[in-house]
C-alpha cells in the first residue's frame, strides 16, 4: 500500500502589540503650536547696599582704618539678566507668561522662534496667581494658542510643555497629568492657585511657558518645580488655564485682579476632628475664627462650623475653599453647606473683595489685630527646626498706625520674646499681650530673614 504523506504547514500569525500606536505622534502638534511660543529676556537692577550694611561686612581689625578715612564706598548696582518662556494669546501681541519672569524687570524683550524680538510692556500682574500679561506692539498678524478648559482634565492624560530651560531655546518635553488641585502656599501663605501636577520635565527657564493636551490647546502654564537639585526630578506645577482665563480677562480691564474674601481661619480635618465634629469622615474646611464684620460674619458663619460644599462644590479639603472663594467676584451671592453641632445647615452669603494687604481664607490663628497691632500664625515644628528655633510666632499681618508698626515690625517676622517673657507659641503669647502695660516700653525681640533683631514696643 502506497502512503502518501502530506505535510500540512500552520501559518501562526502572532501579534505583537506596536508601542508606537500607544504612544502620541508629538510632531504635528509641535509644529503647529511652536510659532506662538517665546523666549522671555529681562533686565533687572540689583538692590543697591546701602554703606551701612556693607561696613558690617567687614571684619573689625580694619573697621577702625576705614572709619578714619571715611566710610567705604558700596558695590555700584547691576545689571541682573533672567529668563523665561511665554506664549501669544492673541493676534494683536497680548503675551501671558508668569509674575516671577517679570517682577522688577526694567526691560523685557521677546523672542520667537522665528527669530524676531520685540520689546514688551507689562499690561498688568498678579503675584497671587503669578501670571503677567505683557503686550507687543507689531503691525503683523501673530499666531496665538486656544485656551482648553482645564476642568475637563483627566489624570492620566498626555500634556505636552514647550520652553527654554537652561537657555535651551523651545525645548519640547511630555508626560502625563500626575494629579490635580495640589496646593501649594506662596510665601505669604497664600493658596488661591489648584495646581495641574504632571512629571513633564520642567527645568529653569520653563517657567510661564505653556502645557498643552494633545488638541494643541492651553490647559496649564508652567510655573513651578519640586526639586532639591535645582533640576527636574519629575513634580511639576502648571497654573490651570480656568485660572489663566479669568486673571486675563481682569488684567486687560484694569491691569489688576480682585478675588473673594470671607474672612475666616481655617483648617483641615483628620480622623478624630471628624469623629468630634460628628462628621461620617474627614472631610470639609474647619472654621478656626471668623473675623468681625467681615462676609463671614455677616452671613451667619461661626467658629467651630465645618463647610462642606460651597457654591454647589463639595469642599472636600480645607485648601479647596480658597481655590473656589478666590475665583468669585466680590459681590457675588452663593449658597454654602455647613455642618454645625453635628447638624446640616445651609446659609446664603455675599462674598467680600480680598484687599492687597488681607490674608482672606488662610490659616490664621487670630480673628482680628490684637493689642499690639499684630495678626499672628503658630510657627509649626517643622519650620521650628528649619529655622533652629525652640518657638515663636509668625507675623502675618501688621495694622497701619499700631504700635508693632511704629515699632517697625513686618510681616514673616518670627516674635520669640516679649518683656522677659519667652513666646513659645500662640497661648503663651496672647496671656503676655493681654497683661502688657500701657505707655510703657517693651522689650520685643524677634528673627528677621535669619537675624536676631532687639526693639522695643510702647502700647498707646
Amino acid at each position: 500500500m502506497l502512503k502518501e504523506l502530506f505535510f500540512f504547514s500552520i501559518l501562526v500569525l502572532v501579534v505583537v502589540p506596536s508601542t508606537q500606536a500607544e504612544l502620541p505622534d508629538f510632531t504635528d502638534l509641535v509644529e503647529e503650536v511652536s510659532p506662538a511660543v517665546v523666549k522671555i529676556n529681562t533686565v533687572s537692577r540689583s538692590q543697591r547696599q546701602s554703606s551701612q550694611q556693607f561696613q558690617g561686612q567687614i571684619p573689625d581689625i580694619f573697621r577702625d582704618l576705614f572709619e578714619r578715612r571715611g566710610r567705604p564706598r558700596p558695590p555700584a548696582p547691576q545689571r541682573v539678566r533672567s529668563s523665561g518662556s511665554g506664549f501669544v494669546i492673541s493676534a494683536d501681541g497680548y503675551i501671558l507668561t508668569n509674575h516671577h519672569v517679570v517682577d522688577q524687570a526694567g526691560d523685557i524683550q521677546v523672542l520667537f522662534a522665528d527669530r524676531t524680538e520685540y520689546q514688551a510692556t507689562v499690561i498688568g500682574s498678579d503675584r497671587r496667581s503669578d501670571l503677567a500679561l505683557l503686550k507687543i506692539e507689531t503691525k503683523k498678524r501673530l499666531s496665538f494658542l486656544d485656551f482648553a478648559d482645564s476642568d475637563q482634565l483627566k489624570v492620566g492624560e498626555w500634556v505636552l510643555a514647550i520652553g527654554s530651560p537652561f537657555g535651551l531655546d523651545y525645548s519640547v518635553t511630555a508626560g502625563i497629568v500626575s494629579a490635580k488641585g495640589r496646593s501649594l502656599p506662596n510665601e505669604q501663605r497664600e493658596n488661591y492657585v489648584p495646581f495641574i501636577q504632571t512629571d513633564v520635565a520642567i527645568n529653569p527657564g520653563n517657567s510661564g511657558g505653556p502645557l498643552f493636551n494633545l488638541d494643541g490647546e492651553v490647559v496649564g502654564i508652567n510655573s513651578q518645580i519640586f526639586s532639591r537639585s535645582g533640576g527636574s526630578i519629575g513634580l511639576s506645577f502648571s497654573i490651570p488655564s480656568s485660572v489663566a482665563l479669568t486673571v486675563v480677562e481682569q488684567l486687560k480691564k484694569t491691569g489688576s485682579v480682585q478675588r473673594g474674601w470671607l474672612g475666616v481661619a481655617i483648617q483641615n480635618i483628620d480622623k478624630s476632628l471628624a469623629e468630634s465634629l460628628q462628621l461620617d469622615r474627614p472631610q470639609g474646611a474647619l472654621i478656626n475664627a471668623v473675623e468681625p464684620d467681615s462676609p463671614a460674619d455677616r452671613g451667619g458663619i461661626e467658629p467651630g462650623d465645618v463647610i462642606i460644599s460651597f457654591d454647589g462644590q463639595p469642599i472636600i479639603h480645607a485648601d479647596d475653599l480658597p481655590h473656589i472663594v478666590g475665583i468669585l467676584a466680590p459681590d457675588t451671592k452663593v449658597k454654602l453647606d455647613i455642618v454645625r453641632q453635628g447638624k446640616r445647615k445651609t446659609l446664603s452669603i455675599k462674598v467680600g473683595a480680598l484687599e492687597d494687604d488681607d490674608l482672606g481664607v488662610a490659616a490664621a490663628d487670630s480673628a482680628g489685630t490684637d493689642r499690639l497691632g499684630l495678626l499672628v500664625q503658630q510657627l509649626d515644628d517643622d519650620e521650628q527646626r528649619t529655622l533652629r528655633l525652640r518657638g515663636g510666632i509668625v507675623v502675618n499681618e501688621v495694622e497701619a498706625g499700631s504700635a508693632a508698626a511704629e515699632a517697625g515690625i513686618r510681616p514673616g517676622d518670627i516674635v520669640v520674646q516679649l518683656g522677659y517673657s519667652r513666646i513659645d507659641d500662640i497661648q503663651e503669647y496672647r496671656q503676655v499681650v493681654s497683661k502688657l502695660p500701657e505707655n510703657t516700653p517693651i522689650l520685643i525681640r524677634f528673627y528677621r530673614q535669619g537675624w536676631a533683631v532687639s526693639k522695643t514696643i510702647v502700647i498707646h
